[in-house]
């Protein structure tokens, strides 16, 4: 049995959720990729995966195995880029994983730019609304967190931002216009449940405002929850529609704004601020195709941000 080769296909296995489309993806047959697996599993002495008609599902065996297998292979690739002649020949993939607002709104713009810059150095991006709970399965982690941030892991700095409260022109005409915080308890609220619970605290998650001038308390607002989700692209979508008050990051209001589609409303508050981090597994060695994407990540980012709102918001 080639052991490396098993390990590999054992990986994409996992990957591709079955074995029929880890066959496909690696130009292989079913048959073979079943056999190879088999074999692993004889030679561990172990069950990694659990079979059925409907899933596959890893053992606890298995999940053990997967992230030892994934650093292993992740070093095989990092010898590998180590041999090359010049930066510009590194080679291999860098696994990713971002909120979906953040890829596609960050990572996905700078995809031509890296490609032309490291041709064979390919990014697998995977989205998770919950992706800071996920640092150590990937070789990096786009992640947001609040000023409050203080976790035990290796984490760069990409942008500041402030999340705003917004909604549409035709909303606020129909329900009017908030002047103070406690008046969105007459409001729809468009609620993000991803946002942390020390900012919608409480049995009703009250909405808990910033007041911009440091002699002002917090307020925290009871405000009638409409609609709820992870996404915030569907809430900015939404709330352009009219369907309410949303919480947003002023970034990524800032088209909308600028189009009039959203109104900026109790400008002197703030729901948050906010850092957008690159996390990094702890207790991994750097890998240098990791490094070359963390300084590129470090230059773009806020250039993009800068060219996109005039100013780092």
């Amino acid at each position: 049995m080639d052991r490396l080769q098993a390990m590999k296909i054992f990986e994409r296995v996992v990957e591709e959720g079955g074995f029929a489309a880890a066959a496909r993806a690696m130009d292989m047959s079913p048959p073979v990729v079943t056999r190879m697996v088999a074999e692993l599993e004889q030679h561990l002495g172990t069950r990694l995966l659990q079979r059925t008609t409907r899933k596959l599902a890893l053992t606890d065996a298995g999940e053990s195995y997967l992230q030892r297998v994934r650093a292993i292979l992740h070093e095989i690739d990092d010898a590998e880029a180590a041999a090359a002649a010049s930066t510009r020949d590194l080679r291999g993939t860098i696994r990713i994983v971002a909120a979906p607002v953040l890829a596609t709104n960050f990572l996905a713009p700078m995809v031509a730019m890296w490609h032309a810059h490291y041709p064979k150095l390919m990014l697998d991006i995977s989205m998770d609304a919950y992706a800071s709970s996920r640092v150590d399965e990937f070789d990096v982690t786009i992640m947001v967190a609040g000023e409050d941030f203080d976790a035990n892991i290796v984490a760069r700095p990409l942008v500041q931002g402030e999340a705003i409260v917004v909604a549409s022109p035709d909303y606020l005409e129909r329900r009017g216009i908030p002047r103070e915080p406690q008046d969105l308890v007459h409001h729809d609220y468009l609620r993000d449940s991803s946002a942390p619970v020390r900012l919608q605290s409480g049995p009703g998650r009250k909405l808990r405002l910033q007041s911009l001038r440091a002699d002002v308390p917090d307020e925290e607002v009871d405000a009638p929850a409409v609609l709820q989700s992870v996404s915030t692209e569907l809430l900015m979508r939404a709330a352009v529609d009219g369907a309410g008050v949303a919480v947003t990051s002023r970034l990524l209001a800032e088209e909308h704004l600028a189009r009039g589609e959203l109104v900026h409303i109790l400008p002197g508050w703030i729901f948050s601020r906010y850092t957008i981090y690159a996390a990094l597994p702890s207790g991994r060695m750097l890998p240098a195709r990791t490094r070359v994407f963390l300084d590129f990540l470090t230059e773009h980012v806020p250039r993009a941000v800068a060219e996109k709102s005039g100013h780092l918001s």
